[in-house]
């Protein structure tokens, strides 16, 4: 599934193939780090997409930053994505960070809503124009659950 997500983004994410034809996104931190961790969402036992988190904030000093998300298409507008989200944020309470790349206006879009309905519209946005990443960010608290 990260090769369709990185084809995906390919018009907005500076990348090329490699010699295998493959954009080649290397998973071997989510299972090598602690604060690293993979999410998958299956739909009748199926690969429907993925989420990746980590602690690589831009913004704070500690904290978790979803660091890459997908729901195939097939999926998408159905809630599997809003829901595949509010897994990861329950799943790891606390400071969070989603960021979205400039040009990639439906992931604002989606995020936005997603998180603003999460949240119950307590978050905030930032922009960040120089460093390293650079984008449109999303941050809240989730609180622990008493689940």
């Amino acid at each position: 599934m990260l090769e369709l997500y990185q084809y995906e983004l390919s018009d907005i994410w500076d990348q090329d193939l490699d010699d295998s034809g493959e954009y080649g996104y290397s998973l071997d931190r989510y299972f090598q780090a602690s604060r690293c961790k993979a999410f998958v969402a299956l739909v009748s036992g199926k690969f429907a997409g993925f989420a990746l988190a980590d602690g690589a904030v831009k913004l704070g000093t500690a904290g978790n930053w979803m660091d890459q998300f997908f729901i195939l298409k097939k999926y998408r507008r159905a809630g599997l994505g809003a829901e595949l989200a509010c897994t990861v944020f329950r799943a790891l309470p606390g400071y969070w960070e989603v960021g979205q790349m400039r040009d990639n206006l439906a992931a604002q879009a989606f995020w936005r809503r997603v998180i603003s309905a999460h949240t119950t519209g307590a978050y905030t946005e930032h922009s960040l124009s120089s460093g390293s990443w650079q984008g449109v960010i999303q941050s809240f608290t989730q609180p622990q659950s008493d689940a």
